[in-house]
């Protein structure tokens, strides 16, 4: 199995960057496949200039996250949420990347397109700063259901587990650790 991790941070020194280390060494060690992609690394435009009217055209470093997230049979995101979001950066990375016939395949007179990444399962670990409960019976979980629902099923990714930690600000390190030695353990067994 191959699997890709995608960390959304756009600081290299965040706890975001800490868990998609932790996921990669922990795969490292048990000989999975792994492949990594930091989002603050690449250089593109996030902006999808035209809609969906006229494609713009794609920088190499997005045609490389294209090759990668195509190769890949398990996908990890590890992200931060923001105002009850993605980040800015990972946002304008999927509308740049997830394009038709390359994710999905629109059907003429019909609603709800084909499939194209059918066999793909993912995982998302996010991080926030609010209460678990308050993102969940408050929120509604939003940024889980635009990922989730939104974006990878809408597409054909079928399992789809998330690692919710949080509060992150404030945090002690016992906190931290334990998330990273989980998030290891994750990526040990390559869910």
């Amino acid at each position: 199995m191959k699997t890709l991790v995608i960390n959304g941070h756009p600081d290299p020194e965040s706890y975001n960057y800490a868990l998609s280390e932790a996921y990669i060494k922990g795969a490292q060690e048990s000989g999975l496949e792994i492949q990594s992609i930091h989002l603050k690394d690449l250089k593109f435009n996030p902006n999808l200039s035209y809609g969906y009217r006229k494609r713009s055209d794609l920088e190499p470093d997005l045609e490389h996250a294209i090759q990668l997230m195509q190769e890949a049979d398990h996908l990890v995101w590890i992200f931060p949420v923001w105002w009850a979001g993605l980040p800015a950066l990972m946002k304008g990375f999927i509308d740049r990347t997830f394009l038709p016939g390359i994710t999905y395949g629109p059907k003429k007179g019909k609603g709800l397109p084909d499939k194209l990444w059918k066999g793909k399962t993912a995982r998302l670990i996010f991080t926030s700063d609010s209460p678990k409960w308050y993102f969940r019976l408050f929120l509604h979980r939003p940024v889980l259901q635009q990922m989730k629902k939104g974006v990878l099923q809408f597409c054909g990714v079928g399992s789809i587990k998330h690692t919710h930690i949080s509060i992150i600000k404030n945090s002690s390190e016992k906190f931290r650790k334990n998330h990273l030695e989980r998030v290891h353990l994750l990526g040990k067994g390559g869910k």
